[in-house]
Parts: C-alpha cells; sequence; structure tokens
C-alpha cells in the first residue's frame, strides 16, 4: 500500500496536467526535428517543421477521427443515464452479500460493458460501485469500499481491444491506414499497406477473444480473491442522484422535446436505416467509428424516450470531452513533424534493428504503455505511435493485426497506473487515487502477463 502512495505522490509532483503534457511533447518534438532531421528545402528549418506541425493539426481525417471518439465517449455515459440502465445497476446491488461477491458482481459487468464501449463501461462502472457502496451501507454488508471503485474502473484494461478500441476501428475504415502514412516518402510502404483492416482479423480475431476471455476470468478471479482478504472500511455515502429532469408540464412545442412517441419513432428509424447500412459490415464482422456511434445514438433515444431527457443526458457527458475537444488536434500536430520530417522512418529503423518478428509486439507493448502515461489517450497515442508500429511490423514482416493489437494491449494496461480515465470515478464514488490505486496496480500485474503470453503464444 506505501509503494502505490509513493507513485500516486509522484504522479501528484512531477506529472503535470495531460494538456501540459501534450504542449511539452509538441515541443520536444519540434526541437529534436530541428536537431536531428535535415532540411531539404531551401526554406528556413524551423519554417519548414513549423508548416508540418499546423498541417497536422489541421489533418481534416485526422480531426473527424477525434469527434469520432467524442462521439463514442458522450453516447457511452448517455446511455448510461437513461433509466433502463439504472433499472439495470439497482438491480445488480440487490445480490451483493459480502465483500468479495461485491467486487466479483462489479468487475465483471464493467468489463463486458466496456468491451462493447469504453466510454459506457467508465461510467457504467463508476455508477454501479457507488450503488454497491450505498446497498452496503444501508445493509450494514462489510465491504472494502476501494477495491470495489477499482473494480468499476478495470474495464479500462480491456477497451483498446474491444469494439471502441481507438485503434483497431480506426483502421477498419478503408483508406485510414494509407491517410495515417500519407507522409512518408517511402512508396514501398505506402504501397505494401492495405485499404482496410476487418475488425474479424483484430477484435474479433479468436486470439484476441481468447486473451480477452482470459484476462476477463482473471482478473475476475483475483478481485474475489481480493473481496475475501481485504479487511472492509468505513463508509458514509449520501445517496447519489441518476439524471434528473424537470416534471414541469410543457406547453406549446415543448411537447415535441417531452414526446416519447417522437424519440422512440426517430431512434427507431435510426436503428432502421443503421441495419439496412451496416448489415453487410455486421455480418463480416467489420466494426467502424460511424458504425458503433450511429447505433448508440438510435438506442439512446428509444432508451431515454423523449428528446428533453436525451439532451439532459448530453449536457451532463459532454464535459468529459473537453480534454479529448483540445488534446487532439496537439496530438495531431506531433504525428504531423514526426511524419513529415522523416522522424517516424528514423525510430522505425531503431525498433527494426532491436527487434525481429517475435519481440517486436512484446517491446510494442511495453513502449505503448509507457507512452499511455505520458498521452493518456488511446486515439492520440494512436496518432502518434501508430506510424511508428505500421513502418517497423512492414519492416519486420510482423502481421498488421497483430502489432496493432499488440499497442492496443500496452496502451489499455497501464490506465490501471495512470489514473487520468479514473478521475470521473473518483467523482462519483467520492474515493481518491491513492485508495483505488493499490488494487488496480494488482490487477495491471495480473493483466500484463496474459496479454505477454498471449501475444508469444499466439505469435
Amino acid at each position: 500500500m506505501n509503494f502505490t502512495g509513493t507513485i500516486e505522490r509522484i504522479f501528484r509532483k512531477y506529472l503535470p496536467s495531460p494538456f501540459a503534457i501534450a504542449v511539452l511533447l509538441t515541443l520536444l518534438t519540434i526541437v529534436l526535428a530541428l536537431g536531428f532531421t535535415e532540411n531539404t528545402s531551401n526554406q528556413n528549418h524551423l519554417v519548414v517543421i513549423l508548416a508540418y506541425w499546423e498541417n497536422g493539426i489541421w489533418n481534416n481525417g485526422l480531426l473527424v477521427f477525434a469527434y469520432q471518439m467524442m462521439l463514442i465517449l458522450v453516447l457511452g455515459h448517455v446511455l448510461v443515464l437513461s433509466k433502463p440502465l439504472e433499472r439495470v445497476i439497482l438491480w445488480l446491488t440487490r445480490y451483493v452479500t459480502n465483500s468479495a461477491n461485491a467486487a466479483l458482481w462489479v468487475a465483471l459487468p464493467t468489463m463486458l460493458i466496456s468491451f462493447f464501449n469504453w466510454g459506457l463501461g467508465l461510467i457504467f462502472g463508476a455508477i454501479l460501485a457507488r450503488k454497491v457502496g450505498e446497498h452496503a451501507q444501508k445493509n450494514g454488508i462489510p465491504i472494502n469500499y476501494p477495491l470495489i471503485g477499482a473494480c468499476g474502473y478495470v474495464g479500462l484494461m480491456v477497451w483498446h481491444g474491444g469494439i471502441s478500441g481507438s485503434a483497431p476501428i480506426k483502421v477498419s475504415e478503408a483508406g485510414h491506414l494509407k491517410s495515417l502514412m500519407e507522409n512518408l516518402s517511402n512508396s514501398h510502404i505506402l504501397a505494401s499497406l492495405p485499404n482496410t483492416l476487418s475488425t474479424s482479423q483484430t477484435v474479433f480475431s479468436s486470439w484476441n477473444l481468447i486473451i480477452f476471455v482470459a484476462v476477463f476470468v482473471t482478473v475476475s478471479l483475483v478481485a474475489l480473491r481480493l473481496g475475501r482478504i481485504t479487511k472492509p472500511t468505513n463508509l458514509d455515502l449520501p445517496v447519489y442522484r441518476f439524471l434528473t429532469v424537470s416534471d414541469k408540464k410543457p406547453k406549446g412545442a415543448e411537447r415535441l422535446d417531452h414526446s416519447k412517441g417522437l424519440s422512440i419513432t426517430f431512434g427507431t428509424l435510426i436503428l432502421i436505416a443503421f441495419t439496412f447500412q451496416y448489415l453487410p459490415l455486421f455480418k463480416t464482422l467489420n466494426i467502424t467509428p460511424n458504425m458503433l456511434n450511429f447505433f448508440m445514438l438510435g438506442l439512446a433515444l428509444i432508451l431515454h424516450g423523449s428528446f428533453r431527457s436525451f439532451l439532459h443526458a448530453v449536457e451532463s457527458a459532454i464535459g468529459d470531452t473537453a480534454g479529448i475537444l483540445i488534446q487532439f488536434p496537439l496530438y495531431f500536430g506531433i504525428m504531423g513533424v514526426m511524419a513529415s520530417s522523416g522522424m517516424i522512418h528514423g525510430i522505425s529503423n531503431f525498433f527494426v534493428s532491436i527487434s525481429n518478428e517475435i519481440t517486436f509486439p512484446i517491446f510494442t507493448f511495453f513502449s505503448a504503455g509507457l507512452v499511455n502515461v505520458f498521452v493518456p489517450s488511446g486515439g492520440g497515442q494512436w496518432a502518434v505511435q501508430g506510424p511508428l508500429v505500421i513502418e517497423s511490423a512492414l519492416r519486420l514482416n510482423v502481421p498488421l493485426p497483430k502489432a496493432i493489437m499488440a499497442l492496443a494491449y500496452g496502451d489499455q494496461v497501464t490506465n490501471m497506473l495512470q489514473p487520468f480515465w479514473a478521475l470521473p470515478l473518483l467523482g462519483i464514488t467520492k474515493l481518491k487515487a491513492k485508495e483505488i490505486l493499490p488494487y488496480t496496480l494488482i490487477f495491471m500485474l495480473a493483466g500484463s502477463g496474459i496479454y505477454v503470453s498471449g501475444l508469444l503464444i499466439f505469435a
């Protein structure tokens, strides 16, 4: 426990805010580009590098990507705030009788839902943990509440290998890989890139599903064991209120916003359009960001039952996207400098020199885990590290799906060490980072062993 307390103090003292980190990484990238790349134009080298940076910031394809990731988080949060999901959470809490099954009962659904959508899983796990705590407090059930909070966060350890994972669902879009690598001067690399990598090759591949099940079972058993051996903690929790909408009787055109029939009809229309539009992709297990968001939009309108409730939930959820909104363009600028200046090729040469077909996915896993501590955004990390991984994998003849999932595994597992995405959970549960870190670190070690073993076994 003292070890995790030390980690939290180090984070608080030496780790700046995510936005400050993005700015510092931007400045570092520009300095490195000036010092270690050649100027092949007649213009001033700094002017050229800054042009690369500005072009990267406003890369249209990547800006679309940022908006897609924001919608995944917002719509996932909106779904949790619907009445049916509220009833599911309250139903689950009824089966809590002790600290062990409380930990298991929170970890299991949180991981399953996070595999579908990370935004949904993050908020679902947070509210479920809070409601389990309230249930235990009300019924005099002794539980270790920080452990329960950690179990509500454990979905962030499986999300990137799931359906809403930034890297696997983005490479499933036609042309994304070539768009990401378009600034490379190596025409051979560009020519060898596939137009798309279906999620049937990544998320829904047999080996990824086996790894997910192994992590799912192992983490659940660890949570159960921790619930049995840890001491109960004191509870003093007020009742957490779900989304509340004014019951004031609507007048005039306001009735449209409160109309249950109109909201359900429009949501159903979206799901019908979704079925016809995406059925061919669904049959081939190829999930794209637009496909996922379109489905969640229709489902959210149906579950909320009115535009007023839906929009109120959107207002509550939108604040969580602030960091993504402002940080993504900075990471796109970093990617623009690295790709256009040739830095990607130089770093790729280093990885190729120390790796082979077997060890490269392991190096990618650990490097992605380290990068995630400083760049706590799967989408931002993919924009910066993705091109390095792709070029190196092609040169070492490592299958692209495996290289991409190695990055995804490394990115997600160190969320248990980096508490940035735990902020919504900490706010809902009223816990502190230092209270959940002892348990999330244990989950991280257990998961890391499985991910590394899986990458070696399925070489």
